[in-house]
């Protein structure tokens, strides 16, 4: 069928993201069902609790598969319409065609008769083209796709083959794709389908969220999938660094009396939020709350860019002069514009259009910020601070896997800290019920929590999360109860967090085998079979075989379900140096991705021969082989 193409006024579109973007507060993209009541009354259209409930229950139906009742800001858009068109008029979608603004392509959906409206801003599409022009222009590879026109369709053309993605991804984190594994020359539909779940396995394993986007939505360029993807992608690179174990100057944020341990549980979006406010404050203008509402008269904006931009204190740094001659102009367009000039004299001119700086547009004025702070952070780390350094180490690998893990599944709200985020046993819940353990969500404590004894009720969800761990998931929590996961207790949180990943992955194996219980003494004989089947003369004891340290019993399993997918001459096989062997598992974990195999682990487990993470990477290999067979 083909698309009807409709459009919402920009008008009413940014009142719905301001909306969005109140309640959504940690960004994530997602409100959750508890919330939705909140939205509507934000939205101006305020509904009765029963109607609510209606409306999740439909969403949760039809579009929700692992049920954890969350809704983005396209279903958002798409409720509204839908409520309008049957309790305003069915003269709104007449008066709102004739206006200019979002693109909404519609399709005929389960979710109403009328076929469900997938929104996508313009706007995004030329900030997201612009920043890949910038950020790829150099890499040979990508010559016959850049520069892409941000005024047309080219993005969702250009991404069709995967290169693009693939390079974006490492731009964002480097080394998540070896580069020999990726495709590059005379390209067939099957090449570009392996780059395609090259650049989406490798995605996951970087924590986006892919649960609902396979190769052929991105080959068929969808508008909202592809965006949101990008989204992800670019988000993770812009805050790499806006994280204190990375970026010790952030210290300097602390506010009088706070202790360093509430800083470092901020989010990326707060901590920017703090940054600005603080260089607001050097300035002496009003603090912001939101980068929306408050950032459209482009003010704060020019006071910030004047106290970043280089005074030419530094022997290597030239000074640049902020003119302020915009400030005071009476038109908002033309004061965006010119403090846009500004921000190019930074070489930070990205993100907005002065169009989006008046609109108040969240998701691109944080990137315009972030983008900022990482060119120009000027913050100095305090001197004679007396800090505990061990809460400056950071997070391990591990703990980010894990939380790379999570965070692609689609939890809300998004994980950015390990043991804080986890305090109140959300996130746990849900995977709880993406590992099949049943909730009841009735006893659970939702958030907002009272200000008195707010952290009981939170006590309270993590002895349920505990107490479920162990009578319903017969998990192994020995020594583990609910103070233990709401004080952040590293050592039994990774307990409980592992066992959940592992009961995740081998559900997915159980399912590929008709419903049989697997588990690892299963997982290695069927590796050994398979590779005695295709005359390899590699095979593993255990997930603990030193063997694994050379990747080359993983290289030969992929061969073997995949012949062709390895280039013999990419591997490495006799007096192995530890950097020979690192090389083989960085090409080992990118080409199982490539063959479709989702997997989390990181090149470094399997030269150390991690058991827990060796046992995934085999276990995702062997739901690719048995998929296969299907």
């Amino acid at each position: 069928m083909e698309n009807n193409i409709t459009t919402i006024s920009r008008e009413e579109l940014e009142e719905l993201r301001e909306a969005f973007s109140k309640i959504d507060i940690d960004n994530s993209g997602y409100v959750s069902d508890y919330e939705l009541q909140d939205l509507f009354k934000e939205a101006s259209l305020p509904l009765p609790g029963y109607k609510v409930r209606e409306i999740v229950e439909k969403i949760i139906a039809v579009t929700d598969s692992n049920k954890d009742g969350r809704i983005n800001f396209e279903e958002f858009v798409s409720i509204i319409q839908e409520l309008k068109s049957k309790d305003v008029s069915k003269s709104f979608r007449k008066s709102i065609n004739k206006k200019q603004g979002i693109t909404a392509i519609g399709g005929t959906s389960a979710i109403s008769s009328e076929g469900t409206q997938h929104s996508y801003s313009e706007e995004e599409k030329v900030a997201f083209v612009n920043w890949i022009n910038k950020a790829l222009q150099d890499d040979p590879d990508c010559k016959h796709l850049l520069p892409m026109n941000p005024s047309d369709a080219s993005l969702f053309k250009s991404l069709a083959d995967g290169i693009l993605l693939c390079k974006m991804i490492n731009f964002s984190q480097p080394d998540t794709i070896d580069e020999r594994a990726i495709n590059k020359k005379k390209l067939t539909p099957f090449t570009v389908s392996e780059n395609l779940n090259l650049a989406l396995n490798s995605a996951s394993a970087i924590g986006c969220t892919v649960v609902n986007i396979g190769s052929q939505d991105l080959q068929e360029g969808k508008p909202h999938l592809v965006l949101g993807l990008l989204w992800q992608i670019i988000k993770v690179g812009l805050f790499a660094d806006i994280e204190i174990s990375r970026n010790e100057a952030l210290i300097a944020l602390l506010n009088e009396g706070e202790e360093l341990d509430q800083l470092m549980k901020l989010s990326p979006e707060e901590l920017l939020l703090r940054w600005v406010n603080y260089h607001l404050a050097n300035a002496g203008w009003q603090k912001i709350s939101n980068f929306s509402q408050d950032i459209k008269d482009s003010r704060a904006y020019y006071h910030l860019l004047n106290q970043i931009a280089p005074k030419g204190d530094d022997l290597d740094e030239l000074p640049i002069k902020i003119d302020f001659s915009g400030f005071h102009d009476k038109n908002d367009l033309r004061r965006a514009e010119y403090m846009l000039q500004q921000a190019d004299k930074l070489g930070c001119r990205q993100f907005v259009t002065p169009a989006d700086v008046v609109a108040g547009n969240p998701k691109l004025n944080l990137a315009f910020v972030a983008n900022l702070f990482n060119t120009y952070p000027a913050l100095h780390k305090p001197d004679n601070s007396s800090y505990d350094l061990n809460l400056l180490e950071g997070e391990s690998k591990e703990e980010r896997t894990f939380r790379n893990w999570m965070n692609s599944l689609g939890v809300s709200p998004y994980v950015n800290h390990l043991y804080s985020d986890l305090s109140d046993a959300l996130i746990i819940f849900q995977l709880y019920d993406m590992t099949r353990v049943l909730v009841d969500w009735n006893h659970v404590n939702k958030p907002p929590y009272p200000l008195l004894g707010g952290n009981m009720k939170k006590i309270e969800n993590c002895n349920y999360a505990v107490e479920l761990g162990k009578t319903k998931a017969k998990f192994s929590l020995v020594g583990i109860a609910g103070h233990d996961l709401n004080e952040g207790n590293p050592t039994l949180t990774l307990a409980l967090v592992w066992q959940l990943m592992r009961r995740y992955t081998l559900n997915v194996l159980s399912d590929l085998g008709e419903g049989e219980k697997v588990n690892d003494e299963i997982i290695i004989k069927w590796v050994n079979q398979t590779l005695a089947k295709a005359n390899k003369k590699t095979s593993i004891t255990s997930f603990k075989d030193k063997s694994i340290s050379t990747s080359l019993p993983v290289l030969d399993l992929i061969d073997a379900i995949a012949p062709k997918a390895v280039r013999p001459e990419m591997v490495k096989r006799e007096d192995l140096s530890y950097q020979d062997k690192l090389n083989n598992a960085k090409y080992a974990i990118s080409v199982a991705r490539k063959i479709g195999a989702r997997i989390y682990a990181l090149p470094d487990d399997l030269v150390e021969v991690k058991p827990k993470m060796v046992m995934t990477v085999f276990a995702c290999l062997m739901g690719r082989g048995l998929n296969k067979i299907k």
